[in-house]
Formats: C-alpha cells, structure tokens, sequence
C-alpha cells in the first residue's frame, strides 16, 4: 500500500471517531495510534495534519492532538457568474490568450486516486528521492550567515559557478542566471525571444509544458519532425525557411517524449542551421542527470560548444533530486542575457535564497554523487524490468528506441486503438498512463502512451501496471 493511500485511510478512521471526544478533547498519542493502527510515525503524523488542515483537529507540538471547537456555519456562496464575460470579453482580438490549456500538463502533475499504479508521473519516487540528503542540506543553509536576506539579483555566485562549471566549455558564471526550475527558465526564454504572434519550432513529439507556455504567451508552435537520432536537420532548415522563426526549443539529450540523443553531426547542424537563420536554440538539458548505469557518457550541451551566443541553456536539478527542489539555471552569452535577466527580475524578482543555500549544500556534499549513482542503477534496472515485462504482456505496442537515460518510454499503439479511450480504461484498472496527444503540436501521425518507470515505488509495481494496462487494451478489444 502507498503511503498516500495508508495517510488517507487513517485520516478517515480518526474522522469517523472525532464524535468521541469532546471539543477540546485529547486525542490518543500518536506513539498509541501506531500501535492501533500498525502504520509508520510518519503516517500518523501526516494524517493528523490532514484533519487539522480540514479544521478538525487541533495539534500543539509537545502536547498532542485535540478535537477543534465546532465550525462556524459556511458562509453562502456568492454568484461569480458575472466573470464568465468578463473573462471572455474582446478574447477574438488577444495576442496572448487569458485563458490557458494547461491539460497536457496536469496529465503528468495530477496525482491519481488511492491504489492507482503511476506510470504517468514526470519526477523520482519518493524511494528515490535524496530525502535525507536534501534535509541535512536545507539544515546547514539555514544555519549559513546571511541565509534569510535577500539574495544577489542572478542568484548566489557559488551556485551559479557550479552550474557553469557543469555546462562546460567557455560557460562562466557572468553567463548564468538562477531560475525557479526548468519551467520557469524556459517561460522566461521564450518571453524574451519571441513576441506574441510569432512562430516558435519545437520539435514532434516534444515536452507538454514547453507547447503550453508558448501558447500562453501568444506564440504558434510549429512542428519539427524528429527521429530515433532527435531533430531532422533538412526539415528544421526548411521551416525557417518557410516561417521565418527566430526560435529552436529542443532537448537533445534523452528528449522527452522519445528518449532520443541528438547525434554528434546533428548537433553541430542544427546550431549552424539557427546561426544561418539568425535564430536561437533554447537548449532543454533537463535530464543530464538521469543518465543510466549502462549508458556510455553523454555529450556536452550544445551550449558548450557553441562560442557565437546562438544557443540559451536550461538545465535544473529538479529532476534528479525531487520535484520541491525548484532551482535551475539559464545560461545565455552576449546581448540577450541582459534581457533574460531583466524579465526575470520582473516576473520573479529571485529565487529564495534559503532554497539556493540548500541546492549549494546539497551538490556540495559527498551525498550528492552517491545518489546520483544509486538513481542511474535503479533507473537501468527499472526500464529494464518495464521493457521486459512490455515485450511480455504488450508485444503489440511498438516501442520506439529504448533510451539510456531519463525516466519514461514512449510507445505507438496498434492502429485502431484509440489513446484517449485507453487512457480512461486503464485508469478503471488501476493504472495512470501519459496519453501522446499532448505532445504534438499538430496531428499527431499515431496513438501514443508515455510511460514512466520512476514514479513508482518498485519492479512489483511495475510488473503489476503493465498486467493491468493489459487487461485495459483487452477491454478494448485491442
């Protein structure tokens, strides 16, 4: 059983017997609720927050927990009917829309009901997460002189060595500025290359988030094919041509969905087809970090190998650490990193200098290299074990190159079976799967599913989830 589904099964087991105690009253100690009830401390303590979050309970630390005072009656709700025009008014004429499709992103975000196996999720498992590195790390910065003020505008001058030093070649740490994650270096890069209205190239398939945020800004992405060896070359240089962009975004290393590596002639191609354009790469390097046991090493980012400014680097530790860890960077050269910062400072300000101290700590730290030893050996394993038991229960469903590193699969489904339909059926069975229609900007030429193996607690779990979304294609008739 998961710990989500055990914390809420006990939440709703102390609800049932609030009645037993009067307002006020103590509730049993958390060490006797253990016992009772044969679950972890951490259970306990995470379900009695729950109830105190709900205005149920009362906890004060040192003294236990206590039935809260009756709630006053909820206040009756107001008409917000009114908003429906308001928020629709002249949207014919916007540039950049109000009204933002954020469904291709909650499909990886959400987290499905109690007992549901994941195969959708987008980050490590919280066996795989550094959990005790991460609060030794958080520890220390808090006890760092200065570590509450506020901090340098482009981040900490440490950090921002540390991310150059990871990118490579002529990267300083003048060219880096700290960013709240991935995401938000990449909404940042997009506002500060191209106005609303204007094309953007991204490759077919790509990452859901990225589409969303061009979208919301107002800007048409346009479709770039790619194969087993990432983004095709003669047809990015033919959609330059023909729509005049300015911008590439791509991930050459383990891209997401197809687990693609950009290979060595294709790199240096696509930076001299920008270059030929006058066009930048935002360059997505958000899964260096999850490189596999089995893997040869990766290739440099392109940003490291690129001395004309063309390329702009994201990169971010979330991915290999734990989806709370919001720091990243973005890594530009020349005129543009003026306005990347500018933007920056007016959307963000700067990233909470506590949060900096801890990644600073956290990378600094012996602890670092040993995770990220341990998640590339649990990873090989893991995509081993679901490639296994893919070829095993689901032969039908081709699987496109099996990659050497990120988190997920990416699988074509047999023509006729309808992905959305799936997606539902095998949510009924018990598993939660990425639907592919969220990552084309276009039609897409197939059904597709994502898979991801990292979100799950272990090789049971994903034995399970391929058995049962067998069984879902079986209702489908597939």
């Amino acid at each position: 059983m998961s710990e989500r589904s055990s914390v809420a099964e006990l939440a709703k087991s102390l609800k049932a017997e609030l009645d037993r105690y009067s307002p006020g009253g103590k509730l049993p100690s958390s060490r006797a609720l253990v016992e009772r009830y044969r679950v972890s401390p951490v259970t306990v303590t995470r379900a009695l927050a729950q109830l105190a979050a709900e205005g149920l309970v009362v906890t004060r630390p040192g003294a236990g927990a206590f039935r809260a005072a009756p709630r006053t009656p909820t206040p009756a709700v107001g008409d917000t009917s009114w908003q429906e025009v308001a928020l629709s008014a002249d949207s014919a004429t916007e540039l950049v829309p109000r009204a933002v499709d954020a469904s291709g992103v909650l499909v990886t975000l959400t987290a499905p009901p109690p007992g549901v196996i994941e195969f959708n999720g987008g980050y490590l498992h919280p066996s795989l997460q550094p959990e005790r590195a991460l609060a030794a790390a958080l520890a220390r910065a808090g006890r760092r002189p200065g570590a509450w003020s506020r901090p340098p505008m482009d981040g900490l001058p440490e950090l921002r060595e540390w991310f150059a030093r990871e990118i490579g070649g002529r990267v300083t740490a003048a060219d880096v500025l700290i960013t709240a994650g991935g995401q938000s270096a990449i909404t940042t890069a997009l506002h500060a290359l191209a106005p609303p209205g204007t094309p953007v190239l991204v490759e077919s398939p790509t990452y859901p988030g990225m589409l969303a945020v061009a979208r919301a800004s107002g800007l048409r992405p346009v479709p770039v094919p790619a194969d087993a060896d990432g983004v095709r070359p003669d047809l990015l240089e033919a959609a330059f041509r023909a729509t005049g962009a300015r911008v590439l975004v791509c991930q050459p290393l383990f891209q997401n969905p197809t687990g693609a590596v950009l290979t060595v002639e294709r790199r240096r191609a696509v930076v001299a087809i920008a270059r030929a354009a006058g066009a930048f790469v935002v360059e997505d390097d958000f899964a260096r970090r999850l490189v596999h046991e089995d893997a040869p090493p990766p290739p440099p980012p392109l940003a490291a190998e690129d001395p004309d400014g063309v390329v702009v680097h994201v990169c971010s530790l979330t991915k290999a650490t734990s989806p709370s860890l919001r720091v990243g960077a973005l890594a530009a050269r020349g005129p543009v990193l003026e306005r990347l910062r500018a933007i920056q400072v007016v959307d963000t300000f700067f990233v909470p200098r506590p949060l900096q101290e801890a990644a600073l700590e956290l990378v600094g730290s012996p602890a670092w290299s040993r995770h990220l030893r341990a998640v590339a050996q649990e990873l090989r394993s893991r995509r081993d074990g679901m490639t296994g038991a893919l070829a095993l229960h689901l032969p039908e469903l081709t699987l496109s190159p099996v990659p050497s590193g990120g988190y997920h699969l990416w699988l074509r489904l047999p023509d006729g079976v309808p992905e959305s339909a799936l997606h539902a059926t095998a949510l009924r069975t018990g598993v939660a799967i990425a639907p592919g229609r969220p990552y084309f900007c276009a039609e897409p030429p197939a059904g597709h599913v994502r898979l991801s193996f990292a979100g799950v607690a272990g090789p049971v779990e994903i034995a399970e989830g391929v058995r049962r979304l067998r069984t879902a294609l079986d209702e489908l008739g597939g």
